[in-house]
């Protein structure tokens, strides 16, 4: 008697999985507040870029430049989701539509070229930037977030001493950190001034009274004709000290952003505030010796940093820039990180750092540095590019055709459910709520898959969706199939032949919706658009197929059996006794004939 009881009680628990699944969809809707799916270009807008790519003779670039180019534009646009971005070549310039965002994401997404350098200073120079400026200029982190994550014993020592002849820690670098073994530089208006001071901190306790004197006592320089007071030029090329000079990072126009730095050589930069100027050495680490970065909270803080994982050739060279830097005097003793041909940070190295592990702080929130580790993740232009136009565009379908599409949808879901009663009569019901069932949880997924994935649905993705009403249905034909087929072969009972129907449907419904997933697979990784977007569509609906079948349409087919309109055979339950007796009484007939 346990046996039974077990089989009988085992729908009951299936009907309360399901239950509880799009329970859990829609609680999610709830949460976010997001109720509707996200429109795609085609049925919302979005913004289109042109670029146009710069070479230095003026000739066309090569055809697998280019096509590298749109590969690494296309992983970046998607990276952010299943965005269904459109990437394609049109002659020598590189066209990128993406929907629902607008113009300044977009180019911060797609026109970065994302050239990372890791270089030594060799010098730096405190900027005087404009009320105006310095009142708009972006803040870095807070200086607890940086020495929160090095180590107690160095801490103290790498900690610079403010006083009130020292700028505010808001117009330098101070709070910005690489790793767990770095601090930010420190943060006076003099570099020569600050290494005397650092220095002699703990040996001299008489060297206070200067970080705390007058800002004019404070200035002990050469005379103010010579532009080289206080930087130590040993190993500096000349040209590149002039360009330092001449370098003006007050004007957020002149800064560099965007400039292509040749890694070989040295080069004069700004920070990306515009509150210091630097001349680097040579870059000993680049973007290409990165294997992995991510975004994520700093450990013990609420600051958003990117960390970075090197290769093996990188985390030696990684290694070797470090103990330099290490080995070196202030303000030698810092590593910048260029992007773009702008410093973004440059902290005091407190000791050498193996490994191949390195964390970019700067004052990041959620988005700046989710977008700055996909860019270093799916790698750096290798041209750089030109922005022809920047355009907004409306939706090229509009509601009216929408509204065509989801009546077609409609039209075509109600002949199914038309047909499935006539023909089957009460076993209708059941695909009448099975479609139901796969309506309500493809609804909610594709809503969480916007709010989450930046799933965006647009004319392809429907009609994939209303091509999968037949898919879906097929299941259930199959099943029903297979239930009056063992009632003709004459099982006693309705409950013995959903059993034994399903044991024999169920492998059919799995191999045809493994097949239709394979191929869902396959055409969207090697298509790209409006095609991988009918192709995703495809491939969600056939698991919620599965789903569907498995977790309503054979245990609710098993509750009904228990009741006396379909168990009897009632002529409107599709499983009639007089059809059914019609079928046995022909075999039955021919079977002694063939004995």
């Amino acid at each position: 008697m346990a046996r039974p009881t077990s089989r009988h009680s085992r729908p009951g628990r299936t009907l309360l999985v399901l239950l509880a699944l799009i329970l859990a969809l829609g609680g999610t809707m709830l949460l976010q507040q997001a109720y509707t799916p996200k429109l795609g270009l085609d049925l919302a807008g979005g913004t289109t870029v042109t670029l146009s790519p710069v070479t230095q003779n003026g000739t066309s670039p090569p055809e697998e430049i280019l096509d590298r180019a749109v590969n690494i534009i296309r992983t970046r646009v998607n990276g952010t989701g299943i965005s269904d971005a459109e990437v394609a070549k049109s002659g020598d310039n590189i066209i990128i539509s993406i929907p629902g965002v607008g113009q300044n994401e977009a180019i911060q997404l797609v026109a970065t070229t994302a050239e990372l350098r890791f270089r030594q200073v060799l010098a730096m120079q405190a900027t005087q930037i404009p009320q105006e400026l310095a009142t708009n200029a972006p803040t870095p982190a807070a200086s607890p977030s940086a020495t929160g994550s090095a180590k107690p014993s160095t801490e103290q020592s790498a900690k610079p001493t403010q006083s009130a002849g020292t700028p505010a820690p808001s117009a330098s670098p101070t709070g910005k950190a690489l790793s767990s073994a770095l601090t930010a530089p420190t943060p006076s208006a003099q570099p020569s001034a600050t290494q005397t001071g650092q220095q002699q901190g703990k040996k001299d306790q008489n060297a206070k009274a200067t970080p705390t004197a007058s800002p004019s006592a404070q200035v002990s320089t050469p005379p103010m004709q010579d532009p080289n007071a206080g930087i130590d030029t040993q190993g500096i090329d000349p040209a590149v000290l002039k360009q330092f000079q001449a370098l003006d990072c007050t004007d957020p126009k002149k800064r560099g952003q965007g400039v292509q730095d040749d890694p070989a050589k040295q080069f004069a930069a700004c920070e990306t505030d515009g509150s210091y100027k630097y001349v680097l050495d040579v870059a000993k680490v680049v973007g290409t010796d990165i294997d992995t970065a991510s975004a994520g909270v700093q450990q013990g803080t609420t600051e958003w940093i990117v960390q970075l994982d090197f290769k093996s050739k990188g985390a030696g060279a990684w290694s070797d820039l470090t103990t330099k830097a290490y080995n070196s005097q202030e303000p030698r003793n810092k590593v910048a990180v260029v992007l773009d041909g702008v410093v973004i940070t440059a902290p005091n190295i407190i000791s050498p750092i193996p490994g191949g592990r390195a964390e970019i702080t700067g004052g990041f929130n959620q988005a700046s540095a989710t977008a700055l580790a996909d860019q270093l993740k799916y790698g750096a232009l290798p041209l750089k590019f030109n922005r022809s136009s920047v355009d907004t565009v409306s939706s090229t379908l509009g509601q009216d055709q929408l509204r065509g599409g989801l009546i077609a949808g409609i039209i075509g879901l109600a002949l199914v459910l038309v047909y499935c009663l006539f023909y089957y009569r009460g076993l209708g019901i059941v695909a009448v709520l099975s479609l139901v069932v796969a309506t309500v949880i493809t609804y909610t997924s594709v809503v969480v898959l916007g709010t989450n994935a930046n799933f965006r649905l647009s004319l392809p993705h429907i009609i994939g969706l209303v091509v999968s009403i037949g898919i879906t249905a097929d299941s259930f034909i199959v099943y029903f199939e297979r239930i009056r087929d063992e009632m003709k072969e004459g099982r006693r009972t309705l409950r013995a032949a959903v059993e034994v129907a399903w044991v024999r449907a169920r492998r059919t419904i799995l191999i045809a919706d493994a097949v239709m997933f394979i191929a869902a697979i396959v055409l969207y990784f090697l298509a790209v658009g409006g095609v991988a977007g009918f192709a995703f569509a495809m491939g969600l609906t056939t698991l919620i197929d599965v789903v569907v079948v498995f977790l309503f349409t054979k245990p609710f087919i098993a509750v009904l059996a228990k009741l006396k309109f379909f168990a009897k055979g009632h002529p409107l339950s599709g499983l009639d006794a007089e059809r059914m007796s019609e079928t046995s009484t022909a075999k039955r007939t021919t079977t002694p004939q063939e004995a």
